[in-house]
C-alpha cells in the first residue's frame, strides 16, 4: 500500500434490530465513499456484513465458526460500484456476534497488507451492540477482548466503533448492552480505539469521519521563555475550516477520439494603455500600483522588497495574564495546538509542568511567533493549557491567533438609555423573551446536547457531494431535493415548535410590530464619529432618502444638513465638489459677518472635515481653518483637530 492510501473496512451490522436504521448506515456508508472518491480515490475499501444468514468468509472456509457473518466486497481501490453497494446492504435474519465479524475485518487487514504502514488500516465498526456475543471456548470474553486488541494495535490498526441506540427502548436489552459497552470500552484501553454512541440519523451520519487528513507539523523548534531556557516543540492544526473542492475549468474542445487529452483551460492576459490599443505592454514595462484615495501610487518591486518585514523563525514568549482578560471573541483563524518534542523527555517535563502551573493559578500565555524564516508577518497569541487525563498523552497549549489594534473593529450603537420609555420593554416582555430563549438552548441541563459540533456534518458539502454523484452519471441530472435528515440543520425542528408553541404565542402577542417604510428607501448610512460605548445623542446611524436628498445649495438656516444631504446624493458627480465649496465660503462668510457666529462656524468646520474624510477628498481643513479664524479666535480652540 503506498505511504499515503488507507486500507478501510467497514463491519456493518444488518441484524433484524439495525432494519430500522439501515437506510441511515447504507447513506452514512455512501457518502464516506463519495469523499474517498474525491480526495482519496487510491484509498481501499472492504465491506463486511454480520447477522445475515449465510456466512461467507475465509476464516469460516480455513478453520470453521464465525458463522453469520459475511465479505460483501474483498479489500479493493474505491470506485462507483462500491458507491452503490452500499446503498443496498442486506437484510439480515438473525442476531450476529460484532466479535466475530472485527475479527474477519481484521484478518482481512493483515492478509492484505501484513505489517506493513502501521496507521493507515483502520477498522469501522457500525452497530447497535444490543446482541449478545458467543463465549470463546477458553477464558472469558475480558481475555478474548483484550488479545484481539493487543494484535490489533501491534499491527498499527485503528478502530471506531459507533454504536446507534435510537430504536432500542425496554429492560430486555440492558444486561446485554451493559456487557457490550463494557466489551468495547476494553478496546479502547488496549489498541487505538474509540467508541462513539449516537442517537439520532444525523448523528450517525456526522460520527462516521470521512474526511482523512494526515498531521503535518507547522512549525518544529524552540519555545523561547527567556535567553537562557528554550523548549523544543511542535505545532499542529488542531482545527481547520472544511471547504468545497476545488473546482477546475474543463474543455471540451478536444476531439471525442483523443483519449490522451486533458481538457484543460489555460488563460492568457494581454496588458494594454486603453481597450481600444491595439499595442500590448510587455511584462518589464509593468509596475505595481497602490490606491491612496484617488490617487494610484507605482511601486517599484525593488522597494516592496526593501518594504518588506523580514523575520527570523521562532515563538517567544512575552508574558502570562489572566485568562479572564483573554476573551473568547479575540480568537482569530484556526485553533494550532503547541505539543513538545516527543523524543525529548525534559521538552515534556517542561511543558507539562508550565501547563499544570497556568491551569492551576488560571492563567494563560502571550506569545510572538514566526513559523519559518523569511515569513512576511509575525503574529501575537495566546497559549491555553491543556492538561491531559491520559498517562499515555503529553500535556500541551492550544494556541490562538490574537488581533493587533488594527485588525479590532469597534462599533459604536446609541445607548438604550436614551430610548423613550415607552420604546422599553416592561417585566411581562423581559419574561416572554427569556422564555423563548430558553426554549431554543441546544443543551438543556436534562437533555444530552442537540447538534453536538463533532457530529454534525456540513449539510452544504453533503449536498455538494450528492449532486457531484449523480452529474457523474448523467450530465443532465437535476438537482435533487433536500435530504430530510439535513433539513433539520437548516429549518426548524417541528417538534420543538410543537411543543413550545404557546411559548411563542406569548412572545408574539406581547410586542406589536410594525414596518418601518424608512428602511425601504435608505440609500446611504453615515457613522458618526464618536467613541466606542459613548451615550452622546449624536451617536447614532443617519438614513438619507434618494427622494428627499433633493438639496442644491448650502443655506444659512441649517447648513451642517444641506451639505450631508449635498455629498450624498450621486445623481451626478460634481455634488461633492460643490457641497464643499459653499461650505467653505459659509464658513467665511459667517466668521466675517458677525464674530457671535463663532460656534456656528466651528461646527460647520467639524462637519467639512468629516465629510471631507467621508469622500476622500484631499483638502487641509487646520490650514483652512487657522486662516480663517486666525483674527476672531484663539489658536488653542483648533488643538483638537
Amino acid at each position: 500500500m503506498a505511504r499515503n492510501r488507507e486500507g478501510l473496512v467497514l463491519v456493518l451490522d444488518v441484524g433484524p434490530a439495525m432494519h430500522s436504521v439501515l437506510p441511515d448506515v447504507e447513506k452514512a456508508c455512501s457518502m464516506l465513499l463519495q469523499k474517498k472518491l474525491i480526495y482519496n480515490k487510491y484509498d481501499e475499501v472492504g465491506i463486511v456484513v454480520f447477522g445475515t444468514e449465510e456466512t461467507g468468509n475465509e476464516l469460516a472456509r480455513e478453520i470453521g465458526g464465525y458463522e453469520n457473518v459475511t465479505v460483501l466486497r474483498n479489500i479493493r481501490v474505491v470506485d462507483e460500484v462500491v458507491a452503490e453497494h452500499v446503498k443496498q446492504l442486506p437484510r439480515g435474519t438473525v442476531a450476529g456476534d460484532f466479535l466475530d465479524a472485527l475479527i474477519v475485518g481484521m484478518d482481512m487487514l493483515i492478509k492484505m497488507y501484513g505489517n506493513a504502514q502501521k496507521g493507515k488500516k483502520r477498522l469501522c465498526l457500525i452497530t447497535n451492540a444490543a446482541c449478545p456475543t458467543k463465549d470463546p471456548f477458553e477464558g472469558t470474553k475480558d481475555d478474548q477482548v483484550s488479545t484481539i486488541a493487543m494484535k490489533i494495535a501491534a499491527e498499527g490498526i485503528k478502530m471506531e466503533s459507533i454504536v446507534m441506540r435510537s430504536n432500542l427502548n425496554g429492560d430486555a436489552h440492558e444486561r446485554v448492552i451493559e456487557e457490550n459497552d463494557h466489551l468495547l470500552n476494553l478496546f479502547s484501553s488496549n489498541a487505538i480505539a474509540k467508541t462513539v454512541n449516537v442517537e439520532s440519523p444525523l448523528s450517525l451520519l456526522g460520527s462516521l469521519k470521512t474526511r482523512r487528513v494526515a498531521p503535518v507539523t507547522l512549525f518544529r523548534g524552540d519555545l523561547e521563555i527567556n535567553p537562557t531556557m528554550k523548549i523544543k516543540v511542535w505545532v499542529y492544526k488542531k482545527v481547520a475550516e472544511e471547504r468545497l473542492p476545488t473546482l477546475k475549468m474543463y474543455s471540451d474542445k478536444a476531439p471525442p477520439t483523443d483519449k490522451f487529452a486533458k481538457h484543460e483551460v489555460k488563460i492568457d492576459y494581454d496588458y494594454k494603455v486603453t481597450a481600444e490599443s491595439t499595442e500590448v505592454i510587455a511584462p518589464e514595462e509593468r509596475i505595481k500600483g497602490f490606491r491612496y484615495g484617488r490617487q494610484v501610487i507605482p511601486i517599484s518591486p525593488d522597494q516592496i522588497e526593501t518594504l518588506k518585514f523580514k523575520t527570523d523563525k521562532g515563538m517567544k514568549l512575552l508574558g502570562f495574564t489572566e485568562a479572564s482578560n483573554i476573551l473568547r471573541h479575540y480568537y482569530m483563524k484556526d485553533v494550532n495546538i503547541v505539543v513538545p518534542d516527543p523524543s525529548k523527555e525534559k521538552s515534556v517535563l517542561a511543558v507539562s509542568a508550565i501547563a499544570r502551573e497556568m491551569k492551576q493559578i488560571n492563567m494563560v500565555a502571550i506569545v510572538r511567533c514566526v513559523w519559518r524564516n523569511g515569513q512576511s508577518n509575525a503574529v501575537v497569541g495566546v497559549l491555553t493549557p491543556n492538561v491531559s487525563e491520559r498517562d499515555d498523552t503529553p500535556d500541551s497549549f492550544y494556541f490562538n491567533v490574537l488581533p493587533f489594534a488594527e485588525d479590532v473593529r469597534e462599533f459604536p450603537f446609541p445607548s438604550f438609555n436614551k430610548l423613550p420609555s415607552s420604546w422599553k420593554p416592561d417585566e411581562q416582555q423581559q419574561a416572554v423573551a427569556d422564555n423563548l430563549v430558553k426554549m431554543l438552548d441546544l443543551a438543556p441541563s436534562a437533555k444530552e446536547e442537540v447538534l453536538k459540533p463533532d457530529l454534525t456534518p456540513n449539510p452544504v458539502l453533503q449536498r455538494f457531494y450528492e449532486y457531484l454523484e449523480l452529474k457523474s452519471k448523467s450530465t443532465d441530472a437535476a438537482l435533487p431535493p433536500m435530504d430530510e435528515t439535513f433539513k433539520r440543520l437548516i429549518e426548524q425542528d417541528p417538534e420543538l415548535i410543537s411543543n413550545n408553541k404557546s411559548i411563542m404565542d406569548s412572545f408574539r402577542g406581547s410586542f406589536e410590530v410594525k414596518e418601518n417604510p424608512k428602511l425601504k428607501k435608505a440609500s446611504k448610512r453615515l457613522l458618526r464619529d464618536k467613541p466606542s460605548g459613548s451615550d452622546d445623542e449624536d451617536n447614532r446611524m443617519i438614513t438619507y432618502e434618494p427622494n428627499e436628498n433633493k438639496i442644491d445649495m448650502v443655506g444659512d438656516a441649517n447648513p451642517i444638513q444641506d451639505f450631508e444631504a449635498m455629498i450624498s446624493r450621486r445623481d451626478k458627480t460634481d455634488w461633492t465638489e460643490k457641497a464643499i465649496t459653499q461650505m467653505k465660503n459659509l464658513i467665511v462668510k459667517l466668521v466675517e459677518n458677525c464674530t457671535d457666529e463663532g460656534d456656528k462656524a466651528l461646527e460647520c468646520v467639524l462637519a467639512l472635515r468629516k465629510g471631507c474624510v467621508l469622500e476622500q477628498v484631499s483638502f487641509s481643513i487646520s490650514a483652512f481653518a487657522l486662516k480663517t479664524f486666525s483674527n476672531f479666535f484663539f489658536h488653542g480652540v483648533f488643538l483638537h483637530m
